[in-house]
């Protein structure tokens, strides 16, 4: 088993992967992988592991950051990480997994109040009309960005 160190991403000269990227049936789960394993690795740059993003997924299963955090500090492959998660907490259908994996890719902080104008003002920065850009779209553009 390669350590998380071996397996680490330098966040400071790379993006994590896309919120898109799938492991198992779980959108999300491979960047946090990413992040988790950069913040390991003490390459996490300004990304944040456990963060709201991530804490998306881990709200969803009912698992904690710690606890897959732990995962990857022992070596856990993206596939053992995926079926720990499938394993614990709250019992979910693939149904179930991929509704809310479809709602939240489509999803946008333009819809909630509290979340507009600060979502307004980031997809300026980046030319995006905020009206239709889904929060994964956002993230995806400011990570090309970062490293354009």
């Amino acid at each position: 088993m390669l350590s998380p160190m071996n397996q680490a991403k330098d966040l400071t000269k790379e993006a994590p992967r896309s919120p898109r990227t799938r492991i198992g049936k779980y959108i999300i789960l491979a960047r946090a992988i990413d992040k988790g394993r950069a913040l390991l690795a003490g390459t996490p740059g300004d990304y944040h592991f456990d963060c709201p993003l991530d804490n998306m997924l881990f709200g969803f299963k009912g698992v904690k950051g710690e606890e897959v955090r732990q995962k990857l500090a022992a070596g856990a492959s993206d596939q053992e990480v995926a079926a720990w998660i499938d394993s614990q907490g709250l019992s979910k259908t693939p149904e179930e997994i991929k509704a809310w994996a479809d709602g939240i890719e489509n999803s946008s902080p333009y819809q909630n109040p509290e979340k507009k104008e600060w979502f307004s003002g980031e997809c300026a920065k980046l030319g995006l009309d905020p009206a239709k850009t889904s929060l994964f779209d956002w993230l995806e553009a400011d990570d090309k960005a970062s490293y354009a």
